[in-house]
């Protein structure tokens, strides 16, 4: 039966190449899921901009809880506020960018959330690098910068931003904020009006000494003169005889 071997070589063929591709989009799965960001007005300098960030799940057994965002050079974290979250995410500052999260999200759920930044930086292309978290623990990191062309496994987000409009420029940086509030300012502010009445107690204690003192000097003092003009006037009484 030589007729049918090249059908069977071909049919092998063809399943071991069907294998092969099935096993390359297997692998392939997982690094398709990424991070990503928009921007309503993606133009150097442009004001009040709305920032939309979507963080794709790759894991079919747990859900995201929160993401740290480390923002590029030009934006702060003063400048940043939040506009829309997963229900029960909340957004704090951090000194580098801010975190946000909340009750787990239901597994294979994109999380995604909006900001509005007060002003975006001069610049040609913004990188936002992020960092996910799952309710399993697992960790994965949008950080990666390109350089040299080289492809990234783990891209961090990138926005190209547009020339700045004829005219713009930077406004005032925001005041700055601190993540977590110190507790010192209340402390001093306590401790104020207490330092005062004792700092004033002990100025009126020294007076009263320095007063006393002075009351005391002045009686030594004319006890001294009256004693001598006591004794001079007894000697020349004692003289007068002689004479």
């Amino acid at each position: 039966m030589p007729q049918y071997r090249p059908a069977r070589a071909v049919r092998r063929l063809v399943l071991a190449g069907t294998a092969a591709l099935t096993a390359t989009l297997a692998l392939a799965g997982p690094a398709a899921a990424h991070a990503e960001v928009e921007a309503d007005t993606p133009q150097a300098l442009a004001e009040n901009v709305t920032l939309t960030f979507v963080s794709e799940a790759e894991s079919d057994g747990a859900g995201f809880t929160d993401l740290r965002i480390v923002l590029p050079e030009g934006i702060a974290p003063s400048d940043v506020t939040l506009d829309e979250a997963p229900k029960g995410w909340k957004l704090k500052a951090t000194s580098d960018g801010y975190t946000i999260g909340g009750p787990a999200l239901k597994a294979g759920v994109d999380a995604e959330h909006r900001i509005k930044v007060r002003q975006l930086p001069d610049a040609k292309e913004i990188a936002f690098k992020i960092v996910e978290t799952y309710s399993d623990g697992e960790v994965s990191r949008w950080i990666e910068l390109p350089s040299g062309g080289e492809e990234l496994e783990q891209p961090a987000p990138l926005l190209k931003l547009k020339a700045a409009a004829p005219g713009a420029t930077p406004i005032a940086p925001s005041p700055s904020v601190s993540p977590t509030p110190s507790p010192t300012p209340s402390a001093t502010a306590s401790a104020s009006p207490d330092a005062t009445p004792q700092v004033t107690e002990k100025a009126t204690e020294e007076d009263d000494s320095s007063s006393t003192g002075l009351i005391v000097g002045g009686v030594i003092v004319a006890l001294l003169i009256l004693g001598g003009g006591t004794w001079w006037l007894m000697k020349r009484r004692a003289s007068s005889p002689q004479s």
